[in-house]
């Protein structure tokens, strides 16, 4: 969708911080009223597989692990706000000096490889365990991920076969002069895309694609658009 994902990642921060406590403490005060039993812990859950047991003073402290999983965030982060306080959130055609080192520092791509070099000194090596078993973890890492990437390159080939023929102009064309926001309107078709597919990363891929011929033409923020996007997805998900 073009938009910024440091944007993206303070007005995520900003909507969290309420969701975060519905969501917690209010929905489980509320939750242990109706339903008691099941916050009563059970020492056999053989829905979860093995339950593993760690002796804390092996495991890493809560900030360090913290600061390893937010560390892409914090670089993008800290490039938007770099980016909207010197240069008023302007696109810099060429950069220079310290400009270009806060945008290298704050791409996606370099960020996660930073985060990732960082992870395995802050997990890996600072804990005392070998390059093998670093090799080991990060190879079932992989091997967690690789389906749902593949979902996700199905959700985006399946998007592109829709763009090509012709279905977000018609969208874009039946929603021009309607009075509904386009916000909603790409919530609303990601919603239908969701009962249709049953999957919600193919959904949300392919509804992305459908609504970008709509938002460039009504002039909506990216950013809104995909937070919007975002929120559905995250919801499907906590459903």
């Amino acid at each position: 969708m073009g938009a910024n994902i440091g944007q993206v990642l303070l007005f995520g921060i900003i909507v969290a911080i309420p969701c975060v406590i519905v969501a917690g403490p209010v929905y489980t005060k509320i939750s242990r009223k109706f339903f008691p039993d099941a916050f009563v812990v059970k020492k056999s859950l053989p829905a979860f597989g093995e339950v593993k047991q760690y002796n804390l003073k092996d495991t890493p402290s809560f900030a360090l692990a913290a600061f390893t999983s937010l560390l892409p965030a914090i670089f993008m982060a800290l490039n938007t706000i770099y980016q909207l306080a010197v240069h008023g959130g302007k696109e810099i055609a060429k950069l220079h000096g310290f400009d270009a080192v806060i945008s290298m520092l704050g791409n996606p791509m370099i960020a996660m490889v930073i985060a990732l070099l960082f992870a395995i000194w802050s997990m890996g090596f600072h804990r005392g365990k070998s390059m093998k078993d670093i090799s080991l973890s990060i190879s079932d890492a992989v091997k967690s991920i690789a389906m749902l990437l593949l979902v996700i390159a199905g959700g985006g080939a399946f998007k592109q076969v829709l763009i090509a023929g012709g279905v977000g102009n018609a969208v874009k064309t039946m929603m021009m002069h309607s009075s509904l926001s386009p916000i909603i309107l790409g919530w609303l078709v990601a919603v239908i895309l969701r009962v249709s597919l049953g999957s919600a990363t193919v959904a949300g891929m392919t509804a992305a694609g459908l609504v970008m011929p709509l938002m460039s033409s009504l002039n909506v923020s990216p950013v809104m658009m995909a937070f919007s996007h975002w929120c559905w997805f995250i919801s499907c998900f906590t459903c």
